[in-house]
């Protein structure tokens, strides 16, 4: 079947990038396969028709484009989002603690993360490394331990035995790992990184390491579960999923249109930086293409921005935590995601044109509005709508244990959901309805 295919794509890259520079990794190979050509920020650009080109910031934000060869102030650029981020537990910058016998790491909570999940898990660590070579350069590299190397062990149910009833978590006490037994003499946690480094990679020629962003993650592959292989369980599937969604579709159209994919990175902290949504790095790209502010503000009014950000699925022991009308079902197609208060920018006119692109494509769409009683999440949509002033639509597909270490979705929404990108990027017509 197509979808398993597919999800077999999926799973191998949910599995490579266990942060958001990995992840970009994954996809800039994928890409230059494809034919697509990486672009300096820092060289002056010479964009062909019917070029295919990506760009880069930080290793860990992407933007992937197709410059159409039919006029694009009149055809507009179909555009979706998505983000590399997704919540966990990075290194502090001076780790080492050591208390009976064991070395531990302070760590430090990245993003909205589920916190329970995490104890008992067998922990690896990667992310990228500065480092200076012996001729005294500045160079950076990723890393990733890829073996279980840390653990956060439960207390035992006898010394808590409150545990089951009302456990709470102190995320300076309670979520401190164990890295490894070790005496006072055995080094650091940087000294530890400089043996790693120089097994992995002799050639750099290491001097010093002088500063690092690691995370520690689940070792546990995806997986297909469920009787009938009905789900998939991974970390990160919010939202490295709709990355792989978004990134596939651009790389199988191959049409006449101009298409974009942007992958930010930051969107669990609130995207403000340099290379998040709320930072300049879209705008910045869209402008060296277009020319000027004029040609960006005229294709803005015809373009279409999806963003593409998983929603929450309907739990069956939770069914009260969901609008009775509004409830998303796994393996039931992608979510249009609308909040009146504007946390996501879907409206009317947008997710009008979505329902009536899934319906022509015969692919099942599904709406979501949080509880009037809740708080609603929000996504790079609206971000994205407000700095570039496009028309935007927020979807993505239903989840259970958003921002656990562990996730899970229905097998055939991912496949649902490209079916209905790929219908975006080939759309006959302006996405922006003028």
């Amino acid at each position: 079947m197509k979808n398993e295919k597919f999800n077999d794509g999926l799973l191998a890259f949910l599995q490579s990038s266990p942060t958001p520079y990995h992840a970009v990794q994954s996809m800039e190979a994928a890409l230059l396969e494809a034919g697509f050509i990486k672009l300096n920020e820092k060289e002056n650009w010479y964009l062909e028709e019917g070029g295919r080109y990506f760009a880069v910031r930080n290793g860990s934000s992407i933007v992937a484009f197709i410059k159409g060869r039919e006029d694009v102030h009149e055809g507009g650029i179909r555009m979706v989002g998505a983000h590399t981020d997704s919540p966990c537990l990075k290194v502090k910058p001076n780790p080492d603690i050591r208390n009976k016998g064991f070395h531990q790491l302070g760590v430090e909570v990245y993003g909205g993360v589920l916190i329970n999940p995490w104890f008992d898990r067998d922990l690896s660590l990667a992310g990228r490394v500065a480092y200076e070579n012996t001729r005294g350069e500045l160079k950076q590299v990723l890393l990733d331990f890829v073996e279980p190397v840390a653990v956060i062990p439960s207390l035992a149910i006898h010394l808590d035995r409150e545990a089951n009833n009302s456990r709470s978590v102190n995320l300076q006490r309670d979520i401190v790992p164990i890295f490894r037994q070790a005496e006072q003499s055995s080094g650091t946690f940087n000294d530890v990184l400089v043996s790693e480094l120089r097994r992995k990679y002799p050639e750099i020629e290491l001097k010093t390491v002088l500063d690092y962003e690691m995370c520690l993650y689940d070792t546990q592959q995806p997986a297909r579960l469920g009787f009938k292989g009905e789900f998939i369980a991974s970390a990160r599937l919010d939202n490295l999923l709709s990355c792989y969604v978004g990134l596939q579709a651009l790389v199988d159209y191959e049409g006449a249109h101009s298409c974009l994919l942007v992958c930010n990175d930051h969107e669990e902290v609130g995207s403000c930086s340099a290379i998040g949504a709320q930072g300049p790095m879209l705008h910045d790209i869209l402008l060296r293409w277009l020319g000027d502010e004029q040609a960006l503000m005229r294709v803005a009014s015809s373009s279409l921005f999806i963003s593409a950000d998983n929603a929450h699925g309907v739990h069956p022991n939770y069914t009260d935590k969901h609008d009775s009308q509004h409830g998303p079902l796994l393996n039931s197609g992608p979510v249009i995601k609308l909040n009146a208060n504007q946390r996501y920018a879907s409206n009317a006119e947008t997710a009008g044109f979505f329902r009536l692109l899934c319906e022509r494509n015969k692919v099942p769409v599904q709406s979501f509005v949080m509880r009037s009683d809740m708080a609603c999440g929000s996504t790079i949509g609206p971000i994205t709508a407000s700095a570039i002033g496009v028309k935007t639509l927020d979807v993505g597909v239903p989840t259970f244990a958003m921002h656990s270490i562990r996730e899970m979705a229905g097998a055939d929404d991912p496949y649902y959901l490209y079916q209905a990108l790929n219908a975006f990027f080939a759309f006959e017509g302006c996405p922006g309805f003028q």
